[in-house]
């Protein structure tokens, strides 16, 4: 064993195409005297430390399996005050250039060590062979504590000959469905691929028993679950690829990319680099789908703006505050479409959405849940679906809506659609609610909420209509909301759909 010392003045300050980050000097291991050679580094990083810090790792040839394990201390810390979390990650000998190839694996703060061989390598890590070159151990000192971070870092190499590389299976890109018909899924996920505890076949179990018909495999920074979902999917589960690109500016998630696709997360909104990896998740065929945007974790508050978005996740988990606020901001950005404001060339307005963010026992899968009307059980269908608007979000499968509009000469629309009638046309708006026992049906328009229905009865199965024109409602969404706990404050929120909208454009 040989113990170096990686303090912060040993560094080297260099850009990676976005935020600056910091390396320090290499480790390095004699050729193959022993079967197995192990070092470990030991260094400090003050408060202020750049958002990335890179480990050099020279790997000689030979080498069958590469293993990091690593700690650092957690001192304590005024009330207030941010403690020590360190993430950590890996490159291999093609580097770390942003967007580039030599990406092998990340876990966060999930994990304290992992390993990478050909034929296998720890969740959140990419199988494949360890070859020579300068490696990089990335480290991401998410927060850093006054006193400052003080880690160690093991890095062990066995050497051997390469375990056999399996080729990867991912699940097929259809499921069996039932035509064009309303399909519920959960886009947001996280299994013991990143930082959850469940396995996919887990969360496949728990998946059907919610009711599900697709989900999305959505790790954090990684791709690694992708080629272990083909068997959790099959004829009434479809299975879409994606990540969780966590940055330290917000969270996007991926939904439904080619097999195998990794969108980089290392910068900020200052970095100006948002848009290219947003334009590199629809060119593998998925949608962009900013995720809680008002979350309160560190980081999570989403700082990018909305002018990539497919779809934005209004609802994360169970109904909290920041998800009222993040309802708020995307009904303001509705009233802000019918001005013709906001939007880029071809899309006047962004649907909502909903997913679990489940990530362990309590969670439920599930809860909430998107509900979209699809011409199939496939991923183009059900990314069509969710990118024209055509869903609501419901909290469970025992929850179902039909909204629509009508008027004039028999015209009729319904969510994500419009009813293209006169000014002054008369329109009735109808919710069909069922599942929903005393919940209160609420239509809100540009206007704000514009009626309130009385209790459904304990049976749960309704239908509410209001009338209106185009000309006093440019747009009717509807809400369906628990009975409220503190006066005029609303429910907690049992389903939500997106607008229909009213008039000609």
């Amino acid at each position: 064993m040989c113990d170096d010392d990686a303090g912060i003045g040993r560094r080297t300050l260099f850009v990676t195409g976005a935020a600056a980050a910091l390396t320090l000097s290499s480790v390095s291991f004699a050729s193959a005297a022993d079967r197995q050679q192990t070092r470990t580094v030991r260094g400090t990083l003050p408060p202020g430390s750049p958002d990335f810090v890179y480990l050099p790792v020279e790997v000689p040839s030979g080498v069958g399996e590469l293993r990091v394990a690593y700690t650092y201390d957690r001192p304590a810390v005024p009330a207030g005050t941010a403690g020590n979390a360190l993430d950590i990650g890996i490159f291999d000998e093609r580097g770390t250039e942003l967007g580039g190839r030599g990406f092998r694996g990340w876990s966060g703060g999930a994990r304290t060590e992992f390993f990478l061989r050909a034929d296998d390598a720890t969740p959140g890590y990419l199988p494949g062979p360890v070859r020579s070159g300068t490696w990089h151990i990335a480290l991401g000192p998410y927060t850093v504590a006054p006193q400052g971070l003080t880690y160690e870092i093991t890095i062990t190499l066995t050497y051997g000959e390469p375990g056999t590389a399996v080729e990867p299976v991912y699940p097929p890109d259809r499921a069996k469905g039932r035509g064009r018909d309303w399909y519920r899924g959960d886009c947001h996920l996280h299994s013991w691929y990143s930082d959850g505890r469940r396995t996919p076949a887990e969360i496949g179990a728990l998946a059907r028993a919610a009711g599900l018909d697709f989900v999305n495999s959505s790790e954090h920074n990684t791709h690694s679950a992708h080629a272990h979902w083909a068997d959790v999917a099959g004829d009434d589960l479809l299975v879409m690829l994606g990540e969780e690109v966590t940055t330290r500016n917000g969270h996007v998630v991926a939904i439904g990319t080619d097999p195998g696709t990794f969108v980089d997360w290392r910068y900020r909104a200052r970095d100006n680099r948002y848009g290219r990896f947003a334009r590199q998740i629809r060119k593998a065929g998925g949608l962009v789908v900013p995720a809680h945007p008002h979350a309160t974790c560190i980081g999570c508050n989403w700082k990018f703006g909305f002018g990539e978005a497919d779809a934005i996740e209004v609802w994360n988990g169970p109904w909290t505050p920041d998800d009222e606020m993040a309802l708020a901001d995307w009904d303001s950005m509705l009233v802000a479409s019918v001005r013709g404001e906001g939007r880029e060339a071809g899309r006047d307005w962004i649907p909502a959405m909903g997913s679990s963010d489940a990530h362990r026992a309590p969670d439920a899968v599930g809860h909430p849940q998107t509900v979209v009307l699809a011409d199939d059980l496939t991923r183009e269908a059900i990314q069509e679906g969710i990118r024209a608007g055509r869903s609501y979000v419901a909290e469970s499968a025992a929850v179902s809506l039909s909204l629509t509009a009508s008027g004039g000469r028999g015209a009729h629309a319904g969510v994500g659609e419009r009813l293209e009638v006169g000014r002054d046309t008369p329109v009735t708006v109808r919710l069909e609610v069922s599942g929903a026992p005393r919940c209160v049906v609420r239509f809100v328009t540009d206007q704000g909420v514009l009626h309130t229905s009385a209790p459904l009865p304990v049976a749960g199965s309704g239908a509410v209509e209001w009338r209106t024109t185009p000309s006093y409602a440019a747009y009717v969404r509807a809400e369906l909301r628990h009975e409220a706990a503190l006066g005029p404050l609303p429910g907690p929120m049992a389903a939500f759909t997106n607008p229909v909208f009213l008039g000609a454009r």
